[in-house]
């Protein structure tokens, strides 16, 4: 795929949020702040439940916060914008639509010629090795297949901003380590900003240029880890397993196995 694009400047700025249930206030997210520069890979980790997803989707502009301020170039993000593009953990894709289709729904709705989709289409299929299938129905394929056709709808539309929630948790574990070289191909090559939640303290390190660890909820930022390895990344590189080592014990993580 010939089109590149560039990734975004994201501010988090004293953001708060919290849920309403049964007539109170139960905090998710407390005074949070972060900047992710443009063409940034940042992991986000932190315990289950603690405000992660919640962060992402305050920044895909699916719900705003309750307080603070979530801005792309500098610029309020105050709704879903097709610069944004989401993938949670579960594919999502349309039953009733062929692979080939699901991919190009985005292409479509934006009202891209026909020799346009086809040839994006083609090309980003081809890139996550689902070519063959593209006339396939979504029943017809495995987990891990089902997720690079999720993955390949996203970045056909040529994101600024990437969201992946948990994308590669549902998958086998050989599946799960090619998508992380495939995800971190693409991101390299086009170049969008990514954030990424995940648990796998090993999957992020391997995978981002930062990752923000964060307390149980209500989530706040404990540290900012700087992962300054080449890629591909070896998983028994001393100092990968220096920082794996740093962020468990971030997370608590010896505690519990005590």
């Amino acid at each position: 795929m010939t089109d590149t694009t560039a990734g975004v400047n994201i501010t988090i700025e004293k953001v708060n949020h919290h849920f309403t249930l049964e007539g109170e206030d139960l905090p998710v997210l407390e005074n949070i702040n972060l900047q992710v520069q443009a063409g940034e890979f940042v992991a986000l980790l932190g315990p289950s439940g603690c405000g992660k997803s919640t962060l992402l989707r305050l920044l895909a502009g699916l719900e705003p916060p309750a307080s603070g301020v979530l801005a792309e170039e500098g610029k309020a993000i105050t709704a879903p914008d097709p610069s944004r593009v989401v993938v949670f953990q579960d594919p999502t894709l349309y039953p009733w639509r062929t692979v080939y289709d699901n991919v190009g729904l985005g292409l479509q709705i934006r009202g891209e010629s026909r020799p346009v989709r086809e040839q994006r289409i083609n090309a980003m299929l081809d890139r996550v090795g689902l070519k063959q299938f593209a006339r396939a129905w979504p029943h017809q394929l495995s987990g891990g297949m089902a997720q690079r056709a999720a993955l390949a709808r996203a970045l056909v539309n040529i994101p600024r901003l990437l969201i992946l929630d948990e994308p590669l948790g549902k998958l086998d574990s050989l599946t799960r380590l090619r998508m992380q070289q495939e995800i971190v191909d693409l991101w390299q090559e086009q170049q969008f900003t990514t954030l990424m939640v995940t648990h796998d303290v090993e999957e992020a390190l391997v995978m981002a240029n930062r990752v923000v660890v964060f307390s149980p909820r209500p989530a706040k930022v404990v540290d900012v880890i700087e992962v300054n390895l080449p890629w591909p990344r070896r998983r028994d590189d001393p100092q990968l397993v220096a920082l794996r080592s740093r962020i468990l014990d971030l997370l608590g993580a010896d505690r519990v196995a005590a």
